[in-house]
């Protein structure tokens, strides 16, 4: 026998198993098809009530001019809580907003341990390094800004926190 045509016997007989393999499958399928899908027909109340459940709208959307439904709860809006007020000490400010520029010298700003820098400002007196923290200072040494940029702190914060760096200046 030719080998050509043994190749092409040995090919007509795989094709033929794979398609009647297919079939095999297709009718399998078809049959568990027949069976799983009986409880889901569109004649079914079950599923006809199953599908309306879940296509139901959420919510509803009542116009001027129409009637609300009083049977479902109105929501109303939630109060709100006032916030709690809470007074930071002295060296809390110093931490949290004046170390930004008096840590380090930065606009010129004098550190805690630059006493030759607070030796002028200390000689013009309280009141007037209280107004500069509390209203800013441009002068010809560096910049303050307003309560050091931090407008959220109070007026006794910012003096706590000037009563706290004097304090510490050797």
């Amino acid at each position: 026998m030719n080998r050509d045509q043994k190749f092409f016997d040995m090919y007509t007989l795989v094709i033929g198993v794979l398609v009647l393999v297919m079939m095999a499958l297709f009718i399998v399928a078809t049959k568990m098809s027949d069976v799983t899908q009986d409880v889901y027909t569109s004649t079914s109340e079950e599923y006809l009530a199953s599908v309306e459940e879940r296509l139901r709208p959420v919510g509803s959307v009542s116009l001027p001019g129409d009637e609300a439904n009083a049977s479902k709860p109105q929501v109303a809006e939630a109060p709100k809580p006032e916030p709690v007020a809470t007074s930071l000490t002295g060296p809390q400010v110093f931490n949290e907003a004046c170390i930004a520029c008096h840590g380090g010298g930065i606009g010129g700003a004098p550190t805690l341990s630059d006493t030759a820098n607070w030796a002028p400002r200390i000689e013009q007196g309280l009141e007037t390094l209280r107004s500069h923290a509390i209203d800013g200072y441009a002068g010809s040494t560096g910049y303050m800004p307003p309560k050091g940029a931090r407008m959220d702190l109070s007026d006794q914060e910012i003096y706590d926190a000037i009563d706290y760096m004097l304090g510490e200046v050797p």
